[in-house]
């Protein structure tokens, strides 16, 4: 072999390799932090904040009138909340269906639509007499207790919280992959960063801040990534996020391949422009100010979805072990050998399986496995396709209006 071309080979080797292994290290340090995650002790209520649940919707006529009506049943004083739907292209009979039940509906019309425009039309619209913007997707249904437990952690002196979303949805092995994952993420960047001291990470859906706060930052936002850009803005000035482990907010999971293309687009495409714009000035908050919150959530955009993880460093496992035992002439000029990759597959599946519920050890999660592969590829594809998904408005559609979920508390809004 050519001493460049072994070179190159070997460069190559060693960066993806370190790439893998630095991953798995972060997995690691946070997801078993989560097994040491302590819930706050409860504290008395004070006073009941007044709270503006915002739920921004686009061409969601399918499930919004149902996620109105549920989104009223909190118990919590009923003249302390209200709910507002922010309309984005609607049916006439869905609006009117809407203002026949105690909901605001407003109204916006944009030339492209964004979510981050949308809400602030809406709090343009709404003004000022809010303590408390939750922020809910058009398909997402609370537990009665949520609004009650975002006032409490207000209580406690937080001004940003992100409630616990989980499936509302199981019907697809893709929907149980995504449920999975979304499992895995609330344990390793929310549990996991919480019990060492760092935020829980925001999600976009299911979370709670200060009125006056979000809508101060969210005014300085116009991109398709907003719920990041608040984050970003919010660990920069050193605003601590709480994670609100029993809130529970259901969300539809993925139950198609080519709606799971279009939302990892989206997100990979988010995560390598913050990586690109915010990269240096994490590293010189870190350095300058000792702002480790805010470098931790660049070094998390870094990362790679845990699937494309897994997948690479199996798929690497099994390319040296193949040389190793068909081609050892070309194995032994590698510079790295099976053992290693054996070492980060193992240990990154290991902490994954740690952090999965136990409630998903199961014969459907058994067939659903049999989708990972699909399911690597097609994230694959997605990293392919990214190019222009962070400019542009990519809608999920939501279908799913039925859900097998325990409600908790029994009053509500009526």
């Amino acid at each position: 072999m050519e001493p460049i071309v072994q070179f190159l080979i070997h460069l190559i080797e060693y960066l993806i390799f370190i790439y893998l292994l630095l991953a798995t290290v972060y997995i690691t340090i946070f997801g078993i932090g989560a097994i040491f995650y302590r819930k706050p002790k409860p504290v008395a209520t004070g006073k009941f904040r007044k709270i503006a649940v915002l739920i921004p919707g686009y061409k969601e006529d399918k499930v919004i009138i149902g996620v109105a009506r549920d989104a009223l049943e909190q118990d919590y004083p009923a003249d302390r909340f209200d709910v507002i739907v922010i309309a984005d292209t609607f049916k006439q009979e869905t609006l009117d269906a809407l203002r026949a039940i105690p909901v605001r509906v407003v109204e916006v019309v944009f030339e492209v639509s964004k979510k981050s425009k949308a809400l602030n039309k809406c709090m343009e619209v709404i003004g000022d007499e809010y303590d408390i913007a939750v922020i809910l997707d058009a398909d997402n249904i609370m537990d009665h207790s949520v609004l009650q437990q975002i006032n409490a952690a207000f209580e406690r002196g937080f001004v940003a919280v992100q409630g616990h979303r989980t499936a509302k949805n199981l019907n697809t092995p893709y929907a149980v992959l995504d449920a999975i994952s979304e499992e895995i993420n609330n344990n390793i960047f929310r549990k996991g960063h919480r019990a060492l001291g760092l935020s829980s990470a925001l999600i976009g859906s299911g979370m709670g801040m200060d009125y006056k706060l979000y809508k101060a930052t969210m005014a300085t936002i116009d991109s398709v990534g907003e719920d990041k850009e608040v984050e970003l803005k919010f660990l920069r000035d050193r605003i601590t996020i709480e994670y609100l482990p029993d809130a529970h907010v259901y969300d539809e999971k993925t139950s198609r391949s080519d709606v799971f293309v279009n939302q990892r687009r989206r997100w990979l495409a988010a995560q390598f422009v913050y990586v690109r714009t915010h990269l240096v000035d994490g590293i010189v908050q870190l350095l300058t100010k000792g702002n480790i919150d805010y470098f931790d959530k660049v070094v998390q955009f870094m990362q790679p979805p845990r699937i494309l993880q897994t997948g690479l460093s199996f798929l690497f496992t099994m390319l040296y072990l193949l040389l190793r035992l068909i081609w050892p002439e070309v194995y032994d000029e590698l510079a790295l050998d099976f053992p290693k990759w054996l070492s980060i597959f193992i240990i990154s599946s290991l902490i994954l399986l740690l952090n999965t519920p136990a409630r998903f050890y199961s014969g459907k999660t058994l067939t659903a496995l049999l989708y990972l592969p699909s399911g690597f590829f097609l994230m694959l594809k997605s990293l392919l396709r990214i190019k222009g998904a962070s400019k542009r408005f990519i809608h999920t559609t939501h279908e799913h209006t039925d859900h097998d979920v325990k409600k908790k508390g029994t009053s509500g809004k009526k």
